[in-house]
């Protein structure tokens, strides 16, 4: 997911979507360590994506105040 992509986003829907990334990265680490995944760079893609929309609602919670 692109910075721009993350920006255009609802707050309400950015937190729903951390949410539910959250939940997606934990069961593929859980996936990772039972039987190797197909591609494991998919973990890093994920981990990054939900740092960057958790960085968007920090930036948007300091701006609010």
């Amino acid at each position: 997911m692109k910075s721009a992509e993350i920006k255009e986003m609802t707050t309400n829907d950015l937190v729903e979507r951390v949410e539910a990334e959250v939940v997606n990265y934990n069961q593929l680490i859980l996936n990772h360590s039972i039987s190797p995944l197909d591609n494991p760079a998919k973990i890093k893609q994920l981990r990054r994506d939900i740092a960057r929309m958790k960085t968007e609602l920090r930036e948007r919670e300091l701006n609010n105040k």
